[in-house]
């Protein structure tokens, strides 16, 4: 039987220390809350709406969507606290090249999407722009369209959120949306206990367990855990990736051409180009806060009849692009982007080469601001990727083959229909942190030391984008941080790094900014891992729940069982 959630209506007054004689005091009834709010001269719309359920789960990832429908599975009543209206987050905002690592490691309700996107597909009705057989599908070392396991790792963005959504309404999942948590005091604590969260529109949402889904990471920091922020040196945690990183063999995601870092070419006292950071470099190996660059997996079409033409966007500089334009001008002939094909004469198209999609050093700020200097970052990146779209296409620096290249391109019609037709979501790559109950890194993830209480496997490449773009001793232009640096095999993911240290709280679990270095960060954040972590997440709030017990006090063994009775894959047998 699917719960009920009653509406509740609070006064609240917060005892305090400063304020003498302040106390709390929490009505249920509206009808006796009105009178005393009529009596004490309140109105009623500052009080908070209240709303109750076992699990509260906070974010609009992939991982959040999951978590939601595995605690109803469980028997659980769940909240879904979205911060913004559309959910999936990157799955459902252009990535759809899934980077799925080894796909034998994903099992459980992750392998059960990439089967309801090849369910999707199987529909004639799907293919509404271009026969099946038309499409040549590409996989990231996995078979695209994969027949025998029933699955399918390439995809339009609206298939996805349409499968997410559905998924929510088939396991009556309430959900919130545009609920941004009040991050100054918006949670409430016992003790180590989170008791309930409330949002920027004055809604608080009660549970015995909460669960933070979001990229950055907001309800595990605003509940006082432990985090970082960067890039450890590497002699935190014994690791050869971690830290400042010059070393330029993977990849091409640097400049293989010497170009003057200045306005005018060779004189310094011209000034950088735009988008040059005049920082010090970070020593080789050596901590700092700088965050690996963002950018957004755009959807482009070259189908006509489907295609929305780049304009010129406001604010449009072709400075902005000077150094492309010199780059080129070098004789190099860089890819830009990639244009990896999805159904429908689509793409998923992300960040390659040297000066691409990627907007190197401008989010920095970004884990830890306000909202609304959050949303002058993301519309930075917007109007930076826009912008290259047009320059791409326009500017007579480039040859006329490159402009005619790209001119095909651009955006459909059919996707991101509220937003014209531009991505949700920036992809958040990496912000916030957690330190928890255990810390994965490099070691962990290269299956060096013996991962304890396996909840999960990833597989994917060590895998950090760049972070710095700087002037080198000699005057030209390099880009620093590119990190990708193979695995041999799949690896584990503790339980212990998705819930906090025990000093911090003892009813929350992050599945998504989890507890792991940055670098082994770099591997484990693929759209995959989250929804596995997810499931297990919300697996464990539920026993927490059933036996009233911490998320540290719970039985292993009890929720390892579990798990594998739901399909997730904890081990790979090795000869």
């Amino acid at each position: 039987m699917v719960p009920q959630y009653q509406s509740l209506r609070e006064i609240t007054f917060m005892k305090n220390t400063q304020s003498p004689g302040r106390v709390f005091i929490s009505f249920r009834r509206k009808s006796v809350i009105a009178v005393l709010l009529a009596a004490i001269g309140i109105s009623c719309a500052h009080a908070a709406q209240s709303f109750t359920a076992d699990i509260i789960v906070y974010g609009d990832t992939s991982a959040a969507v999951v978590a939601a429908v595995q605690a109803r599975k469980e028997g659980k009543s769940v909240i879904l606290v979205a911060p913004q209206k559309h959910l999936g987050a990157m799955t459902s905002a252009g990535l759809g090249f899934t980077d799925s690592g080894k796909a034998y490691t994903i099992g459980g309700m992750s392998k059960e999407f990439y089967h309801r996107v090849w369910l999707e597909y199987q529909k004639d009705s799907a293919w509404n722009l271009q026969k099946r057989n038309e499409f040549r599908a590409q996989g990231q070392g996995t078979t695209a369209i994969n027949n025998e396991t029933q699955t399918m790792w390439v995809f339009e963005p609206k298939v996805a959120e349409r499968i997410y959504d559905q998924w929510l309404e088939e396991y009556r999942v309430p959900v919130y949306r545009n609920e941004k948590l009040n991050r100054e005091k918006g949670v409430r604590k016992f003790g180590k206990k989170i008791t309930s969260i409330q949002t920027l529109s004055n809604k608080r949402f009660r549970g015995k367990m909460f669960l933070d889904c979001t990229f950055e990471g907001d309800l595990m920091a605003a509940a006082g855990c432990e985090y970082y922020v960067g890039r450890e040196a590497n002699s935190q945690y014994g690791e050869d990736y971690n830290g400042g990183r010059t070393t330029l063999e993977h990849n091409g995601h640097h400049f293989k051409s010497k170009i003057s870092a200045y306005k005018v070419p060779g004189d310094s006292s011209s000034g950088l180009l735009k988008f040059i950071r005049p920082d010090p470099l970070t020593p080789e190996g050596e901590a700092d806060k700088r965050v690996q660059s963002y950018c957004y997996r755009m959807c482009l079409t070259d189908y006509g009849p489907n295609r929305v033409p780049i304009t010129k966007p406001e604010g449009y500089s072709p400075e902005d692009y000077e150094l492309f334009a010199r780059y080129f001008a070098s004789g190099e002939n860089p890819p830009v982007m990639t244009t990896s094909r999805m159904p429908n004469f689509k793409t998923d198209s992300n960040n390659h080469g040297a000066f691409s999609l990627d907007f190197i050093g401008k989010n920095y700020d970004y884990p830890e601001a306000s909202y609304e200097e959050r949303q002058k970052i993301v519309d930075a990146h917007r109007q930076y990727q826009l912008g290259l779209l047009y320059f791409l296409q326009n500017d007579p620096r480039l040859s006329d083959e490159v402009r005619e290249r790209w001119q095909k391109w651009g955006l459909p019609k059919d996707e991101f229909t509220d937003n014209d037709h531009w991505p949700h979501n920036l992809y958040i790559r990496e912000a916030r942190r957690m330190i928890g109950h255990y810390v994965m890194t490099q070691a962990d993830c290269q299956s060096k030391v013996k991962t304890p209480m396996s909840v999960g496997m990833g597989s994917y490449t060590l895998d950090s984008h760049n972070t710095h773009r700087y002037v080198t001793d000699d005057g030209y232009v390099q880009n620093e941080g590119d990190v990708q640096v193979r695995l041999d095999g799949p690896y584990q993911i503790a339980y212990g790094a998705i819930i906090p240290q025990k000093k911090d709280c003892s009813n929350l679990l992050v599945p998504v900014a989890c507890s792991a270095s940055h670098i082994a960060f770099g591997s484990i954040r693929m759209e995959p891992v989250f929804m596995i972590l997810g499931q297990s997440a919300a697996t464990a709030a539920s026993l927490a729940v059933d036996s009233k017990k911490t998320v540290h006090e719970i039985d292993y063994s009890t929720l390892r069982e579990k798990l594998l009775k739901d399909g997730q894959i904890l081990e790979i047998e090795t000869k």
